[in-house]
Formats: structure tokens, C-alpha cells, sequence
């Protein structure tokens, strides 16, 4: 062998034991959704269905830096530019990571210096300028909207002159009382920020409107209004001059652009109060449609409404997913839009029409005194749901004797005709439950097949409306009577909560403070309604009984002769909502037979499923040989060019990957709590990760703040 062919051989050896950085090209998922046209999808395949039983943790990260972490839920993908990884923590702190080590870059905290306002948090926006000179962030905590310098994690004082603008800019009447935060981030479309709101769901809520910002200054450039002004298209299916008051139709669960053609695509939530519309009666526009409308503008293009006259809190509950079908030898620009029911609707993106039959079909009509129901729903002929929606005798729970007979003898004495039946007083079985079917995690498209990987929930809960009854004088009331007629009906007459959306409040005066809990009465929080009508004298009273006194409100008055409520003129329905209950055995179990969640492949150019397994276990009901139940589910999947679906989502705290033509699991791996949010996936110096939180505090579990992330060793 010749001395150049040694040399060359040791070389080889070299390399291989020693490889050259791979100069492949790192790979960002900017938007939650990994790409503005949110179809959760990656081109990534380093990840792949031969290897993916070797990824192993690469790094932990604790977002709460130490401090409590009780006070709020992780429910946001994380994404990736340039390297760094940018989250929040559970009590809304943004911060930065090197998406590689974990390592921290820098942390910023909203509330430093002001009360903190606790709500969930679901991501962050970025923009960058298009030399790329300024990058930013911009997320809600609060009633603010931030935007944060990328690189230094300081607010960009050219930002409404002080790095925040006000979330209420550009509504037109007074909603400083009033429930409204943003849990989802807005979008980006060149240089403008479109943002969506969470707002009350009861009396005297905030209007949705959706508006745009500039991104640098933070000036107002549009505003749609989702329940329209007089003389603007859509009045016509309200009262005369609703707007003035009604409240709800907002984006809670976030947006779509199509950056090509400049449209961005709103889903939007019920109106308000969401059980009893026999104050807002009509059709409810925009409540409950996705509607598309001119990214530069704000100018509407075209709406399709999926539940008329909303009594049933059928928020469109996800962001649209952009994906491109095949339908009759013709390829078509879609979107894509999953609900709480069950259904997938999918529509021609640029005219709306849908691209398979929507039928009007005539459902239940409401019997409670002053609602008028829509008489029909829409109904898509596919694909069939996705989750199960309607309850008959034969699917009543049978893990035990006594468990069966219960539900079975409640069961009769309720209302369950069907997918539409309204909120009733002897209660109405809801299926897919108020928290769907489909829910914030939302759906997964993969763009080289036109196939929608959605998960779903599968159990039922309960509506049930009560006739007020009429208010004694004020004061009067004590603060025991107070809680029993606005708060027991959920938070349960021993204060305990259900351990899941309702929180236990025993204790809270020792938790949070008396400020702390007044806000939350004020503005609500979450699912919590705002209790606008609530004089101050009668705030204080409920807070003295939830502390273990129990007084009349005139024992706790302001010293002031005026004791009205915040929001004078807000009168409260007629008919009272019961709260938000799971239907549960005594164990705990949900009241109908498994499977309790599901996830499923869908053929959005057939309108056919690929695959349907159940999703998530009880292990203690395995132990006892019952096959795998599914269970309920927050947080979504994302699919992968290595042949996988990513999901966590489940009660039983599993991080799962799929293979997406058949749904073999491949892989699964048990975090330290429920993760409850869509996982993210991303290339950084050669290496493939996928990253997600585990920080639980739904469903009864204890809660977290871990942000984890795998890869290949």
C-alpha cells in the first residue's frame, strides 16, 4: 500500500471516529403552528419511523425559575428561529433559550412592579423586519400586548411608546370591567400584528373584534367587527342595535394566513351569554364562523357560520390548518376547520365554498321559556366526526354494577335526543362534551398527502339552566347567599370545584389576595365569567365568606353612598346556567363507555379515515385487564416527513410518536406530568429535536414547569 493510500485510510478512520460539523441548514418553526399556514407539519426526517425508539432527553428546562408554579397551566408550543427557542412560563414570564442546550439567553417578566393577572398563555408571535435588523415578539399578559426585543428580551419602546399597547385599543365602548385577555398570540402578515381576544362569556362581556397593529409602532390600521355595527352586513341577524351591548364572537383559540394571497382566516367563538340566547335572539352573526378576511384591510370576504344562535359554547375551538386536496382530478387550495362537535369542515380558501356538501338540517327546538333556537344546523355529509355525538341507554358505563345504575336512572330523567338538543332544566347530555371533540391543540396536516390528524375527547357533560330568582334588597344579601346564586352552580355549594376546568376555592383567601380576587370577579378568568353586575359591597361579601365569614353586605359597603355595580345597566338573564360538569361515576370515570379520546388519520381528498385508535390509558383500569380506554385530551399533534405523529395530550402523561399511514405506535416516552400542549419540532446545527411542556394542573394533576426536549444520541 502505497504512503498516500496509509494516509488516506487513517484519514477515514479519523473522520469517522471525529465527523466534520454537519453543514445542513437549521430548520425554525416560527409560528406555533410551525408555519403561518398552521398546518403543524415538518419537513424534517433526521426523526424517523427506523430510530425513533432511541430519542432520549437532550435537555430540561424549569420555566419557573424557582418560584411557585401553581398559579397557571403551560399550554404553549415553543418556537424556534434563528437557534433560540422562545416560551413562557406558567405565571406568563417570556424567556429565552439556546434550542440546542436549553441554556438561558434571557428572561422578562410582565408583571414586574404590577399585580399580576393570571390567565393561560399559548404562544408567542415573531416578526422581524425585512433586512432583518429588528426582531420581536410580541405576546398578551394581562390587558397588555408586549413587544419584545428578540435579542435582549427588553421591550421595544417605539412600541405604543413604551413596548405595550393596551389590548382594548380600538373597541369602541367601555370595557375596562370586563373579562379581556389574549391567550392566543396574534399573526403576522408583512408588518402588521392581527389579534383575537378572550373575552366573557356571560352578561356584559367584551365584543370580539378582531384588529390589526403595526408591528413597530403599535398604531391601529383595521378593526372587524364580529358582531356587526348598524348598516354593516351580518346586523340583520341581531336585535337593532345589539352591538351596543352584546358581547362574545371572538378569536380565543388564534389564526391563519395565507401570506400568498393575504387573507387571514378568524374562528370565532360563541356569543354571549353562551346557554341562554333569549336576549340575543337571531342568527348571531359572525358568532361561531370562520370567516376570511383581507390581511391588509380587515375588509370581509367570506364567512361560513358552523352553529347558528350558539347555546351549546361550540367555540370554534382551533386555528384553520392551510392544506392543499386533490378533489374530482383537480388540485385545490384549502382550509381546513376542526370543532368542538366532532366535525371537520373544508373549504375552497379563496371563495368559501365548501368542498363537500353541507346540509341545513332541522334539529330540537328549545323549550325554556323566551329562547328561540335556530330551527336548523349545518351538518357536513364528510367526513363523519371524529368523535362520538350522541348518548343512548346502550352506552352508559358498565366498568361496575352500581356505576351503571346510576348513570343509567340519571340518564332517564335528562334530556339526550341528539347532537343539537338544547340546554334544558332537567339538563341536556352534551357529546362531544363543552370542551370538545376538538380543542385548542387543534389539527395536523400533512402537506404532501391532504391527510388532518386530529384528537378528540369523548365524554360527556351536563347543561342545565335555572330561572333566577328574584333579588332581595342588597343590603340585605349575605355573602353565603351571594356564592350559592353566582358561584356554587360551579364551583360547587362545599367550594371544591370538579378538579378539572372549576378549581377548588378553599383556601384561596390564603393563596391570593383580596385585590388578586376581586380582578377575577371583576374580569373573570379562563372559563370564568365576569361578574359585572356585582355591586363592590357585594364583591366584599363573597370574599368574607370564601375567608369564613359570612356577612350581610351592608357590613361590608364601601364608605361611599353610591354602591352600584362596575357595570350599571348590565342585567343578568333571565336563566342561570348550572356550571361546567363532566357527567362522572362516583369513581371519577366518565359516565359513557370507552373509548374517552381518540386520535384519527382523515383523507381530506376522499373525506375518508385512514386509521382511528384510541388515545391515552387508565392505567389502573389496565391493570384490571379493561383494554385500552383513550382518555380526555389537551394539546395537539404534529406530523413529521419521518412518517410521525407527535403527540403528549393525555391524562396518563405520555409523549407518544405514531406512524402516520397506519397509527403504530412506535414510541412512547413518561414525562413528569400531563402535557398539555402541542409539541414543536426543529433543526439546530445539524441535530433534529422535537420539545414539549410538561406541566400538567388539568384534569386533577399536579402542576409543573418543564419544558423537555428529545433527540438522537
Amino acid at each position: 500500500m502505497s504512503v498516500i493510500s496509509v494516509a488516506l485510510a487513517i484519514l477515514a478512520i479519523s473522520c469517522a471516529k471525529h465527523p466534520t460539523p454537519d453543514r445542513t441548514p437549521d430548520q425554525d418553526w416560527r409560528v406555533t403552528g410551525g408555519e403561518p399556514g398552521q398546518s403543524r407539519w415538518s419537513p424534517l426526517d433526521q426523526i424517523n419511523r427506523a430510530n425513533v425508539k432511541s430519542l432520549q432527553v437532550a435537555w430540561t428546562y424549569h420555566s419557573a425559575n424557582g418560584s411557585p408554579s401553581s398559579m397557571g397551566e403551560i399550554q404553549a408550543p415553543p418556537i424556534i428561529v434563528r437557534g433560540v427557542l422562545y416560551a413562557t412560563s406558567p405565571s406568563l414570564v417570556l424567556f429565552a433559550l439556546r434550542a440546542d442546550s436549553g441554556r438561558v439567553l434571557w428572561r422578562f417578566d410582565p408583571f414586574e412592579g404590577r399585580a399580576p393577572e393570571r390567565h393561560a398563555n399559548r404562544g408567542v408571535a415573531y416578526w422581524e423586519s425585512e433586512n432583518g435588523a429588528e426582531r420581536r415578539l410580541f405576546y398578551a399578559a394581562g390587558r397588555r400586548i408586549y413587544s419584545i426585543d428578540a435579542t435582549t428580551g427588553k421591550p421595544a419602546p417605539s412600541f405604543g411608546g413604551k413596548g405595550w399597547i393596551d389590548l382594548a385599543t380600538g373597541i369602541d365602548r367601555d370595557v375596562s370591567r370586563t373579562q379581556l385577555v389574549a391567550t392566543s398570540p396574534g399573526v403576522i402578515y408583512k408588518d402588521l400584528l392581527i389579534q383575537g381576544s378572550r373575552v366573557g362569556e356571560g352578561e356584559g362581556a367584551a365584543p370580539g373584534d378582531v384588529r390589526a397593529f403595526d408591528a413597530r409602532t403599535g398604531e391601529l390600521r383595521w378593526v372587524f367587527h364580529t358582531i356587526p355595527h348598524t348598516g354593516e352586513a351580518g346586523a340583520e341577524t341581531w336585535a337593532p342595535e345589539a352591538w351596543k351591548a352584546a358581547g362574545g364572537a371572538n378569536s380565543w383559540s388564534g389564526m391563519t394566513v395565507d401570506v400568498a394571497r393575504g387573507i387571514v382566516f378568524v374562528p370565532l367563538g360563541s356569543a354571549s351569554p353562551d346557554f341562554y340566547g333569549g336576549e340575543r335572539l337571531g342568527q348571531n352573526l359572525y358568532a361561531n364562523s370562520l370567516v376570511a378576511l383581507d390581511a391588509n384591510t380587515g375588509k370581509r370576504l367570506w364567512h361560513f357560520q358552523t352553529v347558528h344562535h350558539d347555546v351549546w359554547d361550540r367555540d370554534l375551538p382551533a386555528v384553520p390548518n392551510l392544506l392543499t386536496v386533490t378533489h374530482d382530478g383537480r388540485r385545490i387550495d384549502a382550509v381546513s376547520q376542526i370543532t368542538k362537535s366532532g366535525f371537520v369542515f373544508l373549504f375552497d380558501r379563496v371563495t368559501g365554498q365548501p368542498l363537500f356538501p353541507i346540509e341545513e338540517r332541522r334539529v330540537p327546538s328549545s323549550d325554556v321559556a323566551g329562547e328561540e333556537t335556530w330551527p336548523t344546523q349545518p351538518i357536513p355529509t364528510k367526513p363523519a366526526p371524529f368523535a362520538r355525538q350522541r348518548m343512548t341507554e346502550a352506552d352508559i358505563t358498565d366498568l361496575s354494577p352500581a356505576a351503571h345504575d346510576s348513570a343509567l336512572a340519571r340518564f332517564r330523567r335528562m334530556k339526550h335526543d341528539e347532537l343539537f338538543t338544547p340546554p334544558s332544566r332537567e339538563g341536556t347530555v352534551i357529546l362531544p362534551g363543552f370542551d370538545g371533540g376538538g380543542e385548542w391543540g387543534g389539527a395536523a396536516v400533512d402537506r404532501a398527502t391532504g391527510v388532518i390528524y386530529v384528537n378528540g375527547s369523548d365524554v360527556p357533560w351536563i347543561a342545565a339552566l335555572k330561572e333566577r330568582a328574584a333579588a332581595t334588597a342588597s343590603s340585605a344579601q349575605t355573602g353565603e347567599a351571594l356564592y350559592a346564586a353566582s358561584c356554587s352552580s360551579c364551583h360547587r355549594a362545599d367550594r371544591g370545584g370538579d378538579g378539572g376546568r372549576v378549581p377548588s376555592l378553599i383556601g384561596v383567601t390564603q393563596r391570593r389576595s383580596t385585590p388578586e380576587i376581586k380582578q377575577v370577579i371583576e374580569r373573570g378568568r379562563n372559563f370564568m365569567p365576569a361578574f359585572a353586575n356585582l355591586s363592590e359591597a357585594q364583591k366584599n361579601a363573597i370574599i368574607a365568606y370564601l375567608d369564613g365569614r359570612n356577612v350581610s353586605v351592608a357590613a361590608v359597603a364601601p364608605a361611599r353612598s353610591d354602591d352600584a355595580s362596575p357595570s350599571a345597566g348590565v342585567t343578568p338573564s333571565r336563566f342561570q346556567f348550572l356550571g361546567y360538569e363532566r357527567w362522572r361515576d362516583a369513581a371519577g370515570y366518565p359516565a359513557i363507555k370507552p373509548p374517552w379520546g381518540s386520535l384519527s388519520a382523515i383523507d381530506l381528498n376522499t373525506g375518508e379515515y385512514r386509521w382511528r385508535i384510541p388515545l391515552g390509558e387508565r392505567p389502573e383500569l389496565k391493570a384490571r385487564g379493561i383494554p385500552t380506554t383513550g382518555s380526555e385530551q389537551y394539546g395537539g399533534p404534529i406530523v413529521t416527513a419521518g412518517g410521525l405523529v407527535f403527540i403528549g395530550a393525555t391524562m396518563d402523561g405520555k409523549f407518544r410518536a405514531f406512524d402516520k399511514d397506519t397509527g403504530a405506535l412506535l414510541w412512547e416516552y413518561q414525562l413528569p406530568l400531563p402535557a398539555y400542549a402541542s409539541p414543536s419540532t426543529y433543526r439546530v446545527n445539524g441535530k433534529q429535536y422535537v420539545v414539549i411542556s410538561s406541566a400538567g394542573a388539568k384534569l386533577g394533576s399536579q402542576a409543573g414547569d418543564s419544558y423537555i426536549a428529545f433527540a438522537l444520541p
